[in-house]
Protein backbone atom coordinates (compact mmCIF):
# COMPACT_ATOMS: atom_id res chain seq x y z
CA UNK A 1 0.00 0.00 0.00
CA UNK A 2 3.01 2.31 0.54
CA UNK A 3 4.87 1.14 -2.01
CA UNK A 4 1.59 2.58 -4.29
CA UNK A 5 1.05 5.72 -2.89
CA UNK A 6 4.55 6.85 -3.15
CA UNK A 7 4.43 5.98 -6.59
CA UNK A 8 1.33 7.61 -7.17
CA UNK A 9 2.96 10.65 -5.26
CA UNK A 10 5.98 10.48 -7.69
CA UNK A 11 3.81 10.35 -10.74
CA UNK A 12 1.64 13.22 -9.98
CA UNK A 13 4.87 14.85 -8.99
CA UNK A 14 5.99 14.37 -12.66
CA UNK A 15 3.03 15.01 -14.21
CA UNK A 16 2.07 18.64 -12.83
CA UNK A 17 6.54 19.18 -13.68
CA UNK A 18 5.92 18.73 -17.02
CA UNK A 19 2.44 20.61 -17.11
CA UNK A 20 4.62 23.42 -15.44
CA UNK A 21 7.76 23.16 -17.60
CA UNK A 22 5.43 23.80 -20.50
CA UNK A 23 3.42 26.56 -19.26
CA UNK A 24 6.63 28.22 -18.93
CA UNK A 25 7.91 27.99 -22.34
CA UNK A 26 4.85 28.83 -23.59
CA UNK A 27 2.36 30.75 -21.17
CA UNK A 28 4.97 33.66 -19.88
CA UNK A 29 6.43 36.13 -21.34
CA UNK A 30 10.39 36.25 -21.08
CA UNK A 31 11.32 38.66 -18.13
CA UNK A 32 11.79 42.30 -20.03
CA UNK A 33 15.49 42.89 -18.21
CA UNK A 34 16.65 38.90 -17.90
CA UNK A 35 14.76 37.49 -20.77
CA UNK A 36 14.50 34.35 -21.31
CA UNK A 37 16.93 33.09 -18.73
CA UNK A 38 14.50 34.80 -15.60
CA UNK A 39 12.49 30.82 -15.74
CA UNK A 40 15.33 29.21 -13.69
CA UNK A 41 13.71 31.38 -11.01
CA UNK A 42 10.96 28.66 -11.17
CA UNK A 43 13.06 26.26 -10.30
CA UNK A 44 15.79 28.03 -7.93
CA UNK A 45 14.04 29.52 -5.79
CA UNK A 46 11.19 26.44 -5.12
CA UNK A 47 14.36 24.12 -4.63
CA UNK A 48 15.46 26.81 -1.61
CA UNK A 49 11.98 26.34 -0.24
CA UNK A 50 11.81 22.67 -0.49
CA UNK A 51 15.70 22.51 0.93
CA UNK A 52 14.90 24.46 4.21
CA UNK A 53 11.79 22.13 4.68
CA UNK A 54 13.60 19.36 4.82
CA UNK A 55 15.97 20.94 6.97
CA UNK A 56 13.22 21.85 9.15
CA UNK A 57 11.78 18.62 9.40
CA UNK A 58 15.46 17.03 10.10
CA UNK A 59 15.22 19.73 12.96
CA UNK A 60 12.33 18.65 14.41
CA UNK A 61 13.11 14.99 14.11
CA UNK A 62 16.36 15.73 15.74
CA UNK A 63 14.68 16.91 18.88
CA UNK A 64 12.05 14.46 18.95
CA UNK A 65 15.17 11.55 18.69
CA UNK A 66 16.89 13.34 22.11
CA UNK A 67 13.41 13.53 23.95
CA UNK A 68 12.13 9.61 22.85
CA UNK A 69 15.45 8.08 21.74
CA UNK A 70 13.28 6.50 19.13
CA UNK A 71 15.38 5.21 16.38
CA UNK A 72 12.39 6.15 13.80
CA UNK A 73 13.40 10.08 14.03
CA UNK A 74 16.92 9.57 13.72
CA UNK A 75 15.78 7.73 9.95
CA UNK A 76 14.05 10.55 9.49
CA UNK A 77 16.70 13.48 10.24
CA UNK A 78 19.34 11.60 8.05
CA UNK A 79 16.75 11.48 5.12
CA UNK A 80 14.93 14.59 5.19
CA UNK A 81 19.23 15.96 5.37
CA UNK A 82 19.88 13.97 2.69
CA UNK A 83 17.17 15.06 0.28
CA UNK A 84 17.55 18.74 1.29
CA UNK A 85 21.41 18.60 0.29
CA UNK A 86 20.25 17.27 -3.06
CA UNK A 87 18.00 20.39 -2.99
CA UNK A 88 20.38 22.54 -1.77
CA UNK A 89 23.05 21.74 -4.50
CA UNK A 90 20.34 22.20 -7.55
CA UNK A 91 19.61 25.71 -5.79
CA UNK A 92 23.79 26.04 -5.50
CA UNK A 93 23.95 25.05 -9.16
CA UNK A 94 21.17 27.13 -10.85
CA UNK A 95 21.80 29.97 -9.14
CA UNK A 96 25.59 29.48 -10.13
CA UNK A 97 24.11 29.24 -13.74
CA UNK A 98 21.38 32.18 -13.46
CA UNK A 99 24.55 34.18 -11.86
CA UNK A 100 26.72 33.47 -15.34
CA UNK A 101 24.41 34.59 -17.54
CA UNK A 102 23.65 37.92 -15.79
CA UNK A 103 26.23 39.02 -13.57
CA UNK A 104 28.93 37.25 -16.33
CA UNK A 105 30.35 34.78 -13.94
CA UNK A 106 29.80 31.88 -12.28
CA UNK A 107 30.14 32.59 -8.72
CA UNK A 108 31.04 36.02 -6.44
CA UNK A 109 31.58 35.83 -2.28
CA UNK A 110 28.49 37.62 -1.75
CA UNK A 111 26.76 37.10 1.40
CA UNK A 112 24.07 35.11 0.36
CA UNK A 113 25.87 32.74 -1.85
CA UNK A 114 28.68 32.04 0.92
CA UNK A 115 26.35 31.94 3.59
CA UNK A 116 24.27 29.52 1.19
CA UNK A 117 27.50 27.39 0.39
CA UNK A 118 28.80 27.63 4.06
CA UNK A 119 25.39 25.76 5.12
CA UNK A 120 25.56 23.14 2.67
CA UNK A 121 28.98 22.06 3.86
CA UNK A 122 28.02 22.01 7.56
CA UNK A 123 24.83 19.64 6.66
CA UNK A 124 27.15 17.51 4.42
CA UNK A 125 29.77 17.31 7.10
CA UNK A 126 26.26 15.59 9.48
CA UNK A 127 27.11 12.92 7.12
CA UNK A 128 30.44 12.71 7.57
CA UNK A 129 29.86 12.55 11.45
CA UNK A 130 27.28 9.66 10.77
CA UNK A 131 29.94 7.68 8.97
CA UNK A 132 32.44 8.16 11.39
CA UNK A 133 30.22 6.40 14.60
CA UNK A 134 29.20 2.74 14.36
CA UNK A 135 27.20 2.61 17.18
CA UNK A 136 23.34 3.29 16.77
CA UNK A 137 22.44 5.38 19.42
CA UNK A 138 25.59 7.65 19.63
CA UNK A 139 25.61 8.28 16.51
CA UNK A 140 21.70 9.36 16.74
CA UNK A 141 22.32 11.74 19.55
CA UNK A 142 25.40 13.31 17.91
CA UNK A 143 24.03 13.52 14.97
CA UNK A 144 20.79 15.18 16.03
CA UNK A 145 22.50 17.56 18.26
CA UNK A 146 24.84 18.81 14.98
CA UNK A 147 21.35 19.03 13.19
CA UNK A 148 20.35 21.65 15.81
CA UNK A 149 23.24 23.16 15.69
CA UNK A 150 23.14 23.17 11.48
CA UNK A 151 19.84 24.67 11.86
CA UNK A 152 21.09 28.37 13.30
CA UNK A 153 22.55 28.72 10.11
CA UNK A 154 19.21 28.54 8.10
CA UNK A 155 17.91 32.03 9.04
CA UNK A 156 21.13 33.84 8.53
CA UNK A 157 20.71 32.30 5.13
CA UNK A 158 17.36 33.40 3.93
CA UNK A 159 17.68 36.96 5.94
CA UNK A 160 21.50 37.52 4.65
CA UNK A 161 19.78 39.71 1.70
CA UNK A 162 17.87 42.02 4.13
CA UNK A 163 21.20 42.23 6.98
CA UNK A 164 23.74 43.17 4.39
CA UNK A 165 24.99 45.20 1.68
CA UNK A 166 24.45 42.00 -1.30
CA UNK A 167 25.08 41.45 -5.09
CA UNK A 168 22.26 38.87 -4.94
CA UNK A 169 18.16 40.43 -5.85
CA UNK A 170 15.99 41.60 -3.03
CA UNK A 171 13.03 38.93 -2.55
CA UNK A 172 10.67 39.40 -4.85
CA UNK A 173 8.05 37.69 -2.71
CA UNK A 174 8.63 39.89 0.32
CA UNK A 175 10.17 43.26 1.17
CA UNK A 176 11.07 45.54 -1.60
CA UNK A 177 10.50 43.06 -4.26
CA UNK A 178 8.37 42.96 -7.02
CA UNK A 179 7.39 40.36 -9.38
CA UNK A 180 4.69 40.10 -11.46
CA UNK A 181 0.94 37.79 -10.49
CA UNK A 182 1.45 35.27 -13.42
CA UNK A 183 5.04 34.62 -12.36
CA UNK A 184 4.44 34.54 -8.90
CA UNK A 185 1.59 31.59 -9.45
CA UNK A 186 3.72 29.70 -11.53
CA UNK A 187 6.68 30.09 -8.65
CA UNK A 188 4.28 28.55 -6.14
CA UNK A 189 2.48 26.24 -8.51
CA UNK A 190 5.93 24.95 -9.54
CA UNK A 191 6.90 24.47 -5.34
CA UNK A 192 4.04 21.69 -5.41
CA UNK A 193 6.44 18.96 -7.50
CA UNK A 194 9.22 19.64 -6.38
CA UNK A 195 8.04 19.23 -2.74
CA UNK A 196 6.04 16.14 -3.43
CA UNK A 197 8.90 14.57 -4.91
CA UNK A 198 11.02 14.99 -1.66
CA UNK A 199 8.33 13.83 0.75
CA UNK A 200 8.57 10.78 -2.22
CA UNK A 201 12.14 10.58 -1.62
CA UNK A 202 12.49 11.08 1.96
CA UNK A 203 9.75 8.48 2.37
CA UNK A 204 12.26 5.65 0.79
CA UNK A 205 15.08 6.97 2.05
CA UNK A 206 13.53 6.02 5.57
CA UNK A 207 12.36 2.74 4.61
CA UNK A 208 16.46 2.07 3.16
CA UNK A 209 17.85 3.20 6.54
CA UNK A 210 15.26 1.04 8.29
CA UNK A 211 16.51 -1.57 6.49
CA UNK A 212 20.06 -1.17 6.92
CA UNK A 213 19.70 -0.81 10.32
CA UNK A 214 18.21 -4.32 10.52
CA UNK A 215 20.74 -5.55 8.55
CA UNK A 216 23.47 -3.73 11.42
CA UNK A 217 22.12 -5.73 13.90
CA UNK A 218 21.84 -8.86 12.25
CA UNK A 219 25.59 -8.35 11.70
CA UNK A 220 26.13 -7.11 15.07
CA UNK A 221 24.70 -10.59 16.48
CA UNK A 222 26.58 -12.91 14.27
CA UNK A 223 29.73 -11.05 15.48
CA UNK A 224 29.02 -11.99 18.94
CA UNK A 225 28.78 -15.33 17.90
Amino acid sequence: MREKVLYGLGTVAALLLARNIWTMLTGLPDEAFQGAIFRIIFFHVPAAFTCFACYLAALIAGVMYLKSKNLRWDSLTVSATEVGLAFGAANLVSGMIWARIIWGIWWTWDWRLTSSLICWLLYAGYLVLRRAIEEPTERARLSSVMTILNFSVVPFVFFSIKWFRTQHPQPVLYGEGKMDAAYRIMLFTNWVPLLMLAIAMVAVRMRQERRQREIDALRRTVHAF
